[in-house]
């Protein structure tokens, strides 16, 4: 006879990390779509925004856990983004890498004060490395 035969199932699993929403505000579709297959594959959803504006909009609307965030974007570049998402009480607290061209130490610095926990230049991009990062992001500190 077995005991556990009429034992009551265990609760459900609370949502696990894996189930974090990314946006991506990103304009090259190349990128867009390889980032996004990449991020899939861990688990997360993916959200995509085409410009700064959507991307502010789509961060507003909630639910989002992590922005991965363009600087050269169109109709608001990705430092104003930044600049309103921290201006802002109820996304202040939204975690951001910022995933650009710029290069430059200045660009770097800029970001970093305007409070980006992260900084990826896409010509050094590897994809295993991004999500490398979007994970330790994500494990570093609870979604706001």
């Amino acid at each position: 006879m077995n005991p556990n035969r009429n034992a009551p199932a265990p609760p459900p699993a609370a949502p696990s990390p894996s189930r974090a929403k990314i946006l991506l505000a990103e304009d090259d579709r190349f990128l867009c779509k390889a980032a996004s297959a990449a991020l899939r594959r861990k688990g997360w959803e993916v959200v995509v925004a085409g410009d700064g504006e959507a991307a502010l909009e789509a961060v507003r609307a909630g639910g989002v856990d992590l922005v991965l965030l363009d600087l050269i974007l169109p109709r608001l570049d990705g430092f104003e983004v930044l600049a309103r998402l921290r201006q802002n009480p109820a996304t202040a607290q939204t975690r951001v890498i910022v995933l650009t061209n710029l290069g430059q130490v200045s660009d770097i610095r800029r970001a970093r004060e305007c409070g980006a926990e992260g900084y990826m230049v896409k010509g050094e991009l590897d994809l295993a490395d991004l999500t490398a990062r979007v994970a330790g992001v994500l494990a570093a500190r609870p979604a706001p």
